[in-house]
């Protein structure tokens, strides 16, 4: 069954609990982890420029023991020649696991989870969400302080086109 991982806030307690205990062993043990992805294909289509977060998903999939296929400059794909989105998130699947996808358009993580017979990853959507990002957050967070409530948290910079803020903030 798949399941996507478009907005933080789609998941429960139970659910962020047990990422959380996946994240934390994973960091505790990551020897044990070295080939859970063997055998498996993550796409990175990224629509819009990025290091940080395009990066740290290959650099995962390969830790993992997986492999990953791209393209971070779609001029170089199908949309150049006008390909909607869904023909392009239909097409990826057929030869990947799993999606890890950027966009500049806000909702296209969530058009692409509906068009996808495979797992999507919202690795940024316009300036709307960033949960893998806030994930980050959260468990830095909670590793350094133990908890995640009681706190005041500042946050600063584009408050109006930051998806990393719009998602720590609905988190």
């Amino acid at each position: 069954m798949k399941k996507h991982f478009i907005d933080f806030n789609e998941m429960s307690i139970s659910e962020w609990n047990r990422m959380y205990a996946l994240c934390e062993d994973i960091i505790e043990h990551s020897e044990r982890y070295k080939r859970v992805c063997e055998g498996k294909i993550l796409a990175t289509p990224f629509f819009e420029p990025s290091t940080r977060t395009f990066f740290s998903f290959q650099s995962a999939m390969i830790r993992l023991g997986g492999n990953y296929i791209e393209f971070s400059d779609y001029n170089t794909s199908s949309v150049s020649k006008g390909e909607n989105l869904k023909d392009t998130i239909k097409t990826i699947a057929n030869y990947a696991d799993i999606i890890a996808m950027r966009h500049p358009v806000e909702g296209a993580a969530f058009a692409a989870g509906l068009y996808s017979k495979i797992p999507v990853i919202n690795a940024g959507d316009g300036g709307h969400l960033h949960p893998t990002q806030t994930l980050t957050d959260l468990v830095t967070i909670r590793r350094e302080k133990g908890a995640l409530n009681g706190f005041k948290i500042g946050v600063c910079g584009d408050l109006l086109n930051g998806r990393t803020v719009h998602s720590l903030l609905k988190a």
